[in-house]
């Protein structure tokens, strides 16, 4: 998947600097990867994924102590709901464009947030940690039954992948921070922002997308809403969007958005993580 995203966003950027202009690759092929990429991960975890178990403590007369049980296996295509333990839904077939969804938005919105340097790879490496966090209590047994989250068997291997991409762009970081040596470029938004959002498929925290990556969201709703309003009323809502080039037109300096918006995901980092005690 990561591969497949990175292609996308490699051609655009390499057809932007052949032919210098700014359309690169045109949009109806990107969406085409991101679909594509979504629908491989919902078809694999509806048809083939069987890892996801609800748990529960039980009694060890010989040992006296209690023991992690597993008292079912859920289908993957289930949506846990925040702030609740027992109520969840069974997708079904519907899950598999929900994947999609959640890919596709993820990717486009990590895109449209590279905008200013260090932004987008500062606020991916916080979501990141609040992931590896999730990863990690996910497949610990003792803590999701704790919890009352599902248990995922495979979800450590992906702590140790969520890891590395921490590791990876505190590197990038330190050169794409302000001024900016090196660029992220589609390549990497499409590809990182689509890696987000599978890793939350993943783990069966689709939803928490919403709140620990609540800063990606107002970008891209930033957008959708001025593109709307302004096809409805001829006005616009922003000065300018996605949402950091509005508070640069209002006066903000292009660091201090980058730190307030680090501020704001590190806040809707914690609440995210904190909805798991939160039930």
């Amino acid at each position: 998947s990561l591969i497949i995203l990175s292609i996308a966003g490699f051609l655009d950027d390499f057809l932007k600097i052949k032919y210098k202009n700014s359309k690169g690759l045109s949009g109806k092929y990107k969406i085409f990867f991101q679909i594509f990429v979504g629908a491989i991960i919902g078809i694999y975890l509806y048809y083939f994924d069987k890892s996801t178990f609800l748990m529960s403590f039980e009694l060890n007369q010989l040992a006296g102590i209690f023991e992690t049980v597993k008292v079912a296996q859920v289908p993957s295509s289930t949506l846990f709901l925040p702030f609740f333990d027992t109520f969840y839904i069974d997708l079904k077939i519907f899950y598999i464009p929900f994947a999609i969804f959640v890919v596709v938005s993820m990717s486009n919105a990590v895109n449209l947030t590279d905008g200013l340097d260090g932004l987008a790879i500062g606020l991916l490496i916080i979501m990141s940690v609040a992931l590896a966090v999730l990863c990690y209590v996910s497949g610990n047994s003792l803590v999701a039954t704790y919890l009352k989250i599902p248990f995922i068997s495979d979800a450590g291997e992906v702590t140790v992948f969520v890891g590395a991409l921490i590791g990876a762009g505190l590197g990038f970081l330190w050169f794409n921070a302000h001024p900016a040596q090196v660029f992220m470029g589609d390549v990497g938004s499409l590809s990182l922002g689509g890696v987000l959002g599978i890793i939350a498929l993943f783990i069966k925290h689709e939803l928490l997308l919403i709140i620990i990556g609540a800063v990606y969201v107002a970008e891209a709703f930033s957008v959708v809403l001025q593109v709307f309003y302004y096809k409805m009323f001829k006005k616009r809502i922003f000065k300018m969007a996605p949402l950091h080039h509005h508070f640069e037109k209002s006066g903000w300096k292009e660091t201090q958005v980058v730190f307030r918006f680090y501020i704001l995901g590190i806040i809707a980092a914690i609440i995210g993580i904190a909805t798991l005690k939160i039930r």
